[in-house]
């Protein structure tokens, strides 16, 4: 049997946790597109080439790990004008990691990335409470209304793309991965998502790097 996956998040889920940032608030036809996972040779590059041709921008989480393995293809991320985000240093998942490692981890991927960012997604969107409260203190903590499931082997591409498409809606943010794991549904999800909603009058933004956290992410969209 397969699994179900969601690709919308719940309104159940999104209230319960409050103080994560799920959408943006707006009335313009605004999608705010992110990936996770990279930078990634050859993967990531192509992701660049697809944005550049539409003139989109999105948001990297990055993990600490990649940008140290591969500093010039993290250097065109920022050339490009794309937001980055920490996505800790080795890609942790927060409910299977005690919470002194995890902030470590954090704030090691945060040292070495040479730009400044108050953005985070944890990998997986996996984070216990104890772990989110005192982060927030320093962070927004980024998590999505629509997930592409570009990771899942057993999705095809055109489920992916059709689930996508559904429930994109302006202010919307959007996951897909720059990873070799999501290459298969991704390189086939954006390219087909970034035209449709091109053609349909919507443009592609990233989200602000640095946002003072007493202030709602979505109230304070555009204050770099």
């Amino acid at each position: 049997m397969i699994p179900l996956f969601v690709h919308k998040s719940p309104r159940l889920l999104k209230a319960f946790y409050t103080p994560f940032v799920w959408n943006i608030s707006t009335d313009e036809n605004i999608i705010y597109l992110t990936f996770d996972d990279g930078p990634i040779p050859d993967v990531t590059e192509w992701v660049l080439e697809q944005l550049d041709h539409f003139d989109a921008k999105a948001t990297f989480f990055c993990i600490g790990d990649n940008v140290l393995k591969y500093p010039d293809i993290f250097s065109q991320l920022v050339v490009n004008g794309h937001s980055i985000g920490n996505h800790t240093h080795n890609h942790l998942n927060g409910w299977k990691t005690d919470d002194s490692t995890y902030w470590q981890n954090v704030a090691q991927c945060q040292e070495i990335l040479p730009v400044k960012t108050n953005l985070f997604r944890p990998p997986y969107g996996r984070i216990k409470l104890s772990q989110a409260k005192p982060l927030l203190n320093d962070y927004h903590i980024v998590m999505w209304e629509v997930l592409t499931g570009d990771f899942e082997k057993y999705l095809s591409p055109e489920h992916c793309l059709e689930k996508t498409l559904k429930h994109t809606q302006a202010g919307s943010i959007v996951v897909m991965h720059d990873s070799l794991k999501a290459w298969r549904n991704m390189s086939y999800v954006l390219p087909r998502f970034l035209e449709h909603f091109s053609a349909l009058g919507y443009r592609f933004e990233a989200l602000p790097q640095q946002v003072s956290v007493e202030f709602k992410l979505g109230e304070a969209i555009k204050v770099y």
